[in-house]
Parts: C-alpha cells; structure tokens; sequence
C-alpha cells in the first residue's frame, strides 16, 4: 500500500525510470535483517536525523564543527543516493527515489543523477569521454581546443590538490551550464525533473530559513567540503584499461571512510556486482577478490602520491 501511495505521487517526477537489472535476489530463507536491508534504512535514518538535528542546533555549535558535520552528513546522503540507484533499500524504484531524492545538496536532480550513472555502468568503455559521463578525461580534439589557462586548469584537476579545491564548483559550474543548454535548445526530457527538484530545494531553503543557517554558509561551508570528498572517493577509482575489470579500482580504506563512503571505495566489487548493498561488498571482496592489479591501500596513499601531481594525463589515451 505504501509503496504504491509513494509511487503515485513521484511518478510525475520520475517518468520512465529505468529499472536496473537483479543480478543477486533476495532469499526467503535469508536473515530478517538482510530481506528487509535493515542497515541502509540505518543510515537513512542516521542521515536524515542528523541533518535535522544539526542545522536545528548549529547556533549552539563551533562553526567549524557544523562544517565538518554538515560535509560529512551531506556526503553520506551522496552515498545513499548511490545506493538508492542500484536498487536499495527496496525494490521499488520510485520508492528509493522517494527516500533518497531529498535535495540537500541543491544542486543536483536525483532522476537526473540515476540516468547519468546507469549511462556509467553501461558505457562501452569505462573513462572514455565520448560514453562515460562521469569521466574526468577530455577528448584529444577538446585538448586541442583548449587555451592555454584551460589546459593548465585540466592538469591541475588531475592533482589531488586540485581536484578536492578546484573540483566541486567546476563540477557544479558545468552540470548547470549543460542543463541550461539543453533548456535553451528546446530540450525537454529533464524539464519534469527539475520541477520535482526545484519544489523540493524550496523545503529544504525554507528548512534553512527556518532555522537561521545562512545560505551562504551551508553552500561554502558544508556543501562544498562534501562535494570534495565525494571527489577524494571518485578521484582514482577509475582508470583507462583495456579490460573491463581492470579499469576499476580496489581500495582499502579506515572504517570510517569505508562507512562515508558505503564501501563504494571497493570499486572493482561494486562494478562486478552492482546489484550488491553496500554492506555485501566487504565479504564479496574477500571471497571472490575481483582480478585487477588496480589496488590501493588507503586514502593516504592517494595524498602521498598526488596531491600536487597529477595522476595522470587530462586527455584520454583512447
């Protein structure tokens, strides 16, 4: 009954949602907690409660401290979004996006998102500018388009540094200019989608107001350090390879960030398995440890080797 309530009433929002394929379904005999995925209704709950708490209460805290909360909060609810695309914690797609399409980061439509990361995991070859839309890489031909400040710009968000400073509003700055070239184009196949959205972000401004959290606080003090670590967790995830399984990355991480991240930081798994919930992948990474040499133990590694190196190449070899 309540599924089918929610579903009427975000159908409007969520036209055509594309079911993600059941790779691994769910047993009778399977523990109470695990058919009912207790522990991502655990984090919902966790996310959802600490966000009210917290800019309810931030006059009582150090602004530093409602930073880091608020970053933390804010990128969990990212992950929970991830998870809510692959199918969790029900089965109802429209009922996952009713839970996890809350719009505290504003910026960002949750259909919108879903399409753009199914589009990921279907794309022909993973990194690859022309058919991942989540590619940090440019074409060889956009390279040579580049001036020379562009170009300087593209290496340095290849560096960590620049990645976690110069990422979130590069991010954001360019999602919004190709929506809005689409609007302009007489493109209307996300219109519904940033209705829904756009409603929604106004709850959340007025929940804002309400509380007296100033905007620009919440957009530069907790939204942009979200947004860097999302960043920190997607930064080297990925790879040109000419194995599918060889372009994901395994990286082993404090439990903390594993927690943060919903375990999105053992990618191989993830990809080889995306129907998985979050809490599966630590067990299916020691039974069947995905082949790839693409292994990474922890975040600091990452900040030992680039911080102001860049990883790699901004143009894509392929």
């Amino acid at each position: 009954m309540l599924k089918t309530l929610v579903g009427a009433l975000v159908a409007g929002a969520y036209p055509g949602a594309m079911p993600y394929p059941s790779e691994l379904d769910q047993r009778d005999d399977d523990p109470f907690w695990r058919r009912h995925e207790l522990p991502t209704w655990g984090v919902a709950a966790a996310i959802y409660g600490g966000y009210v708490l917290l800019t309810w209460q931030h006059e009582a805290l150090p602004w530093w401290l409602v930073s880091a909360l608020g970053a933390w909060l804010l990128c969990w609810h990212a992950s929970l979004q991830h998870e809510a695309i692959h199918g969790h914690p029900t089965a109802s797609s429209r009922l996952n996006a009713f839970i996890a399409g809350v719009p505290l980061g504003l910026w960002l439509p949750y259909p919108i998102y879903r399409r753009w990361h199914i589009a990921h995991h279907r794309a022909a070859i993973l990194t690859a500018p022309a058919c991942d839309p989540e590619s940090f890489y440019v074409s060889a031909a956009a390279w040579r388009r580049a001036g020379r400040v562009r170009r300087r710009l593209l290496v340095w968000r290849n560096t960590l540094a620049g990645r976690l400073l110069l990422g979130p509003p590069w991010l954001v700055g360019a999602f919004l200019r190709d929506e809005l070239i689409l609007l302009l184009s007489g493109e209307r196949r996300h219109l519904a989608a940033w209705l829904w959205h756009l409603s929604s972000a106004l709850a959340v401004l007025g929940w804002l107001w309400l509380v007296e959290l100033p905007l620009w606080f919440y957009l530069v003090g907790m939204l942009w350090p979200a947004l860097s670590l999302t960043l920190l967790r997607s930064f080297h995830e990925h790879r040109p390879a000419s194995m599918r399984a060889a372009a994901s990355l395994t990286l082993h991480a404090s439990t903390p960030l594993a927690l943060l991240f919903l375990n999105n930081n053992l990618h191989a798994a993830h990809h080889a398995r995306p129907r998985l919930a979050w809490y599966e992948l630590p067990r299916y990474q020691r039974r069947h440890r995905p082949e790839s040499d693409y292994v990474l133990r922890g975040y600091h590694t990452l900040f030992r080797r680039y911080l102001l190196r860049p990883r790699d190449a901004p143009v894509h070899p392929g």
